[in-house]
């Protein structure tokens, strides 16, 4: 079945950009799970909804504009997580307001600038839910230029990261530059989401990024075991649900959803008997 993927350009540019997504989303869904921010992924898929609507309006409005709707969900997307990180300072003691806030005003916007672009099309569609056919070669490059920025990113600053995920006080407190830290964090964050959408959907691309690590923290008994495990659930459901959702003639975004749950409900009934197993066994 890869070998039909690997036979059309179309195709190949979408099985590749897949991988890089498997890879990326829940690379950063780790930190984002540790760091009890899991709501922050849903508040920017709707940012970027916004942003994907409102280049929908322009391109309909206005013939012959440079801006596509995947680049000004990428910057709708950047702006949010930058009023999110803003709010985060305002709101000291309630820092996870910030996010709501956001989230509303993106599904607001969202309702207005589809409404302006004529409602909901076969182009909206496939942002919403994902396409196979949807991912030409400059979205391929693209997402391959996030990625190769997310891993050099976590390569360099992985202990940083590290630290302000599981003690964000003493991070700040010993001089880690806790406030750049986490704010190039977001900006990866937000630029994963725009980058994923093209085959998860805008809508559900926030499940890719926290449905692996659920998986993945029933087994791992390390940071470094949960990235990997992380990473090899979110592959797993990303190409299985790629191929049976274009078999399917139904968007992949819902097939690689419905697969990391599968995968999350099975690692749990897994745990549960290898831990009635050890029980069994010391008793």
């Amino acid at each position: 079945m890869i070998e039909h993927f690997l036979q059309f350009d179309f195709l190949r540019h979408t099985f590749y950009t897949s991988i890089l997504i498997g890879l990326i989303a829940p690379l950063l869904g780790t930190f984002l799970v540790v760091r009890r921010l899991s709501l922050l992924a849903d508040a920017l898929s709707h940012v970027t909804l916004a942003g994907i609507a409102f280049g929908l309006f322009i391109e309909k409005r206005y013939a012959g504009v440079w801006i596509t709707p995947i680049q000004s969900g990428m910057i709708f997307s950047v702006v949010g997580s930058l009023c999110i990180e803003k709010l985060r300072s305002i709101y000291k003691a309630y820092q996870e307001i910030g996010i709501p806030i956001i989230l509303s005003g993106g599904v607001g916007l969202s309702v207005i600038f589809i409404a302006l672009a004529n409602g909901f099309n076969t182009d909206l569609f496939n942002y919403l839910f994902g396409s196979v056919s949807a991912v030409s070669r400059v979205d391929f490059l693209t997402i391959l230029f996030i990625s190769i920025g997310v891993v050099i990113t976590l390569f360099f600053f992985y202990k940083e990261l590290l630290t302000l995920s599981f003690d964000e006080e003493y991070a700040s407190v010993s001089g880690l530059h806790s406030k750049r830290i986490h704010f190039l964090f977001i900006i990866l964050i937000a630029f994963v989401i725009a980058a994923s959408i093209r085959i998860v959907g805008v809508l559900l691309v926030s499940a890719l990024m926290t449905l692996p690590v659920a998986a993945a923290l029933r087994f791992a008994k390390s940071f470094k075991q949960l990235i990997v495990y992380s990473v090899i659930f979110g592959e797993i459901a990303v190409v299985a649900g790629l191929i049976s959702g274009y078999y399917m003639s139904i968007p992949p975004g819902g097939t690689i959803v419905m697969l990391s749950i599968i995968v999350l409900i099975g690692s749990i009934v897994i745990q549960k008997r290898f831990t009635k197993r050890s029980r069994k066994e010391h008793v």
